[in-house]
């Protein structure tokens, strides 16, 4: 990147629309992986009352498919640096269609949450490379493949929740199917035009990304990014039940809550960082996202769905923060460093789908975002008590240097 402003707005939307058919094909599949992550909000009641199942148990979709998302952490890197970008995209889109495709075909809930789990182990696989591919494959400067990859990105959170609304109004079954089609059309655009990539001088091994959470600056970020997952997967999760609205008006909701989080990620958060640095935005952030859960908690059907729209903009901004933290804070190689802090946080995307409609039952629904709205609250004061180990070049952190080495801002 050196030699070239990242922030020449011009320049590089000039040099955006001029990429190989291989850096278009891979960010094509990269909406449609990202739209999967969102699909299901849209049509968990009526999942629920298809199968005949609770909240709690319908929202064991998020938990199995994020709980493989971070454990597969560990291996994308060791599968990629050994078999290569190319192959790694392919295999992780021929897993998502797969399972993608049998979800449709559920009979239980049961059935449908193993399927998911599959299908977060082919979506790890594939959004862990799909950076890296893109800045390898991209003509005119890496700051253009990492606009459009996070575009992508954007558009995906957005649309995902809306395609889900649309095909689900239907059938709860027409989601599934849908996205295992796109995805059999992103394998084919991928095969066809995508050659393979140089692989690594050095493979990453297994063990590379724990080593990594050894450095007090990484463990913290990591640590604060935990429970902001719970904040953010909380909201995800657990509001469309609160809301309890048809598929079309819920999908409108979350469409619009993704438009949000793709501004505020793309646009919104790197002039606010180079203004007021990464640690004091990210806490601002924070706080702001609790208040807005409590809000969201208390406030009445109408208050709940303007909360559920704005904590987009929160969302964005952290997601952001958190990712460039994670790749500065540490002097191990960005991949690994990358892959040990999300082996961290997506665990607790795993865990607030199924605690948070457990909380309910136990006590009212007020109180499952409370708890997201304390440990937003804990996220912001690990960034407060650990600032002196995170400032290490996070003050100075310039966003896009520190995307360049492949490694995304929500696949993160």
């Amino acid at each position: 990147m050196r030699g070239e402003d990242p922030f020449d707005e011009g320049a590089t939307g000039a040099r955006l629309l001029r990429q190989p058919k291989a850096v278009w094909a891979t960010a094509g599949a990269s909406v449609v992986a990202f739209m999967g992550i969102g699909l299901v909000d849209p049509i968990l009641p009526s999942i629920a009352e298809g199968l005949e199942a609770s909240p709690s148990q319908v929202s064991l979709l998020f938990t199995s498919y994020f709980l493989i998302t971070a454990f597969a952490m560990l291996i994308t890197g060791f599968v990629s640096s050994r078999i290569g970008g190319r192959r790694t995209l392919l295999a992780g889109l021929a897993l998502v269609v797969v399972f993608a495709a049998l979800s449709g075909t559920s009979s239980s809930v049961g059935e449908l949450v193993g399927f998911r789990a599959g299908w977060g182990l082919g979506n790890a696989l594939f959004v862990s490379t799909a950076l890296a591919v893109i800045v390898g494959a991209a003509a005119g400067g890496s700051a253009a493949a990492i606009l459009l990859y996070e575009s992508a990105l954007g558009l995906g959170m957005a649309c995902g929740p809306l395609l889900g609304a649309l095909l689900g109004d239907a059938s709860w079954r027409y989601p599934f199917f849908g996205t295992a089609a796109l995805m059999a059309i992103g394998f084919l655009c991928i095969a066809a035009f995508l050659k393979e990539q140089p692989k690594p001088a050095r493979k990453t091994s297994l063990l590379d990304p724990v080593k990594a959470l050894g450095h007090g600056g990484l463990a913290s970020v990591a640590a604060s990014a935990f429970f902001y997952n719970y904040a953010f997967f909380t909201i995800l999760a657990f509001t469309p039940f609160v809301l309890d609205m048809t598929p079309y008006k819920s999908g409108a909701v979350f469409f619009a809550w993704g438009l949000l989080l793709a501004v505020f990620s793309v646009l919104v958060a790197p002039p606010l960082q180079r203004r007021f640095g990464s640690l004091r935005v990210l806490g601002v952030s924070l706080i702001l996202l609790a208040a807005d859960l409590l809000v969201l908690g208390y406030g009445s059907h109408t208050t709940a769905i303007v909360a559920t729209i704005v904590s987009g903009a929160f969302i964005g901004m952290n997601n952001t923060v958190y990712t460039e933290l994670a790749l500065g804070v540490s002097d191990a190689p960005r991949p690994v460093a990358s892959a040990g802090y999300n082996f961290v946080r997506w665990f607790a995307a795993a865990a607030a789908p199924f605690l948070a409609p457990k909380i309910e039952e136990w006590t009212d629904v007020h109180i499952p975002f409370v708890v997201a709205a304390l440990a937003a609250t804990v996220g912001a004061v690990v960034v407060g008590v650990r600032r002196t180990a995170l400032t290490h070049e996070a003050e100075e952190l310039e966003p896009v240097h520190a995307r360049e080495d492949g490694v995304t801002a929500l696949a993160d």
